[in-house]
């Protein structure tokens, strides 16, 4: 079966946002071994420098790329990756399935983005849209990408 995770930096506050995830989670369930990681932050100041914003994504890039599977297939969430349908995500999931590929790791960064280093990890930069959205609401509509993928793929009713 294969393990799909989402390893995301900052934690999930609003009570909605938690179950939705712990829904899809559940649902996910008769078709993946699903998780999500969840990497604290980097303490930034108020105003914070541009050195200062490096140094996080930095030190959040090297807690992502700790975190990563060793032979995964890894899709960094970035505003420059490539844009698919519900129906081309499912086909990638299927494909990397039948590679014999056993883990998928979605990566969605901290506020300000992601390291070069981790999006060089990358098998697929993938982009939710052009139009920005909080983190924390990215987490829920990525797993339900990812549910909905799955529906697609096993020709479920949920997808229409």
């Amino acid at each position: 079966m294969l393990s799909v995770n989402i390893i995301c930096v900052g934690n999930l506050k609003e009570k909605y946002l938690k179950d939705a995830i712990s829904e899809y989670s559940t649902r996910l369930t008769p078709f993946c071994r699903f998780s999500v990681v969840e990497l604290s932050e980097y303490k930034l100041p108020q105003n914070p420098s541009d050195s200062q914003i490096e140094k996080a994504i930095e030190e959040e890039g090297k807690k992502i790329l700790e975190k990563i599977s060793r032979n995964s297939f890894v899709i960094p969430m970035c505003i420059e990756g490539k844009n698919l349908s519900s129906e081309e995500l499912s086909q990638k999931l299927s494909a990397v399935s039948l590679q014999g590929i056993s883990t998928v790791d979605f990566i969605i960064g901290g506020s300000f983005g992601l390291s070069n280093e981790v999006k060089a990890r990358g098998d697929l930069r993938l982009s939710m849209s052009r139009m920005t959205f909080p983190h924390q609401l990215a987490r829920v509509m990525l797993t339900e990408q990812i549910y909905r993928a799955f529906q697609i793929s096993t020709g479920g009713k949920y997808h229409k």
